[in-house]
């Protein structure tokens, strides 16, 4: 544990004011409205205390790169707001209730671990699995949200599918009742200058006003989801509506590593 519940949530509120400012900065220098750009908290590195409090500031958009790991933290933060909820005086009020999003390399074989709790699954950059999202969707009667993930830079390293094959997966997509196409993802390289980072944050962008005019995705297609703890300003810069914020968001609260997860065939 990195504190007491009182110096985490301090802690906490600091880093949160910092990100908010620097992320109204950035809208003012690209003329946008702060209020259309969400954060969605990375809490892969962070221990549960730290992501109950990031709930009780009302950092209700919660990110997981793992399907087990997001499995397991929706599982205990459900059970731990029914019984806050069932125990909280009128004058604290009810915890909110989380979004929680897929942000990493989705498996598979890892669907079904995911179908259950994630809002919002960023991470889409195939035909097969946006096709076994939609059929473990439909076995338990919901509908999800997906974004596809796009390789802007062509790094071969970067999972994503390519800026020209995006038209060819929409034609399966809006086939399928049980995924909602609700906007596109990219993750910038490591290591690139930053006129080559908004080029490839710009490039999606373009991708995505394309497509914007497609009556068959009106009116969930609305999401751009890029920028991260090193690149976020620019991406906002670039029309973001999402950023994923891990390291900056929860400066000095981090204490877990990043573990891989356990195969399953």
């Amino acid at each position: 544990m990195v504190g007491n519940v009182t110096t985490v949530r301090r802690k906490l509120t600091e880093n949160l004011k910092r990100v908010r400012d620097r992320i109204a900065a950035a809208c003012q220098r690209a003329r946008r409205d702060p209020a259309a750009v969400k954060i969605v908290a990375v809490t892969k590195y962070v221990e549960m205390e730290v992501v109950r409090q990031a709930l009780e500031l009302n950092l209700v958009d919660l990110g997981e790169s793992r399907a087990q790991q997001l499995a397991q933290r929706a599982s205990m933060i459900h059970e731990y707001i029914e019984r806050k909820n069932v125990l909280a005086s009128r004058k604290e009020g009810p915890v909110p209730r989380p979004r929680w999003h897929m942000v990493g390399h989705l498996q598979r074989n890892k669907v079904k671990l995911v179908v259950p709790w994630a809002e919002l699954i960023h991470s889409v950059d195939s035909l097969r699995l946006a096709e076994d999202l939609h059929q473990h969707a439909a076995r338990v009667g919901r509908t999800i949200d997906i974004l596809l993930q796009v390789n802007t830079s062509g790094e071969k390293s970067k999972f994503g599918i390519a800026v020209g094959a995006v038209p060819h997966l929409i034609e399966h997509l809006v086939a399928w009742p049980n995924v909602r196409l609700c906007g596109l993802m990219t993750m910038a390289p490591a290591e690139c200058t930053p006129a080559e980072l908004r080029l490839y944050f710009e490039r999606l962008r373009d991708v995505f006003e394309d497509l914007r005019g497609d009556k068959r995705l009106v009116p969930h297609f609305r999401e751009l989801s890029m920028g991260m703890s090193g690149d976020y300003e620019t991406a906002i810069e670039a029309g973001a509506t999402i950023v994923r914020l891990g390291s900056t968001l929860f400066e000095g609260l981090m204490t877990l590593n990043d573990m891989p997860e356990v195969s399953e065939r």
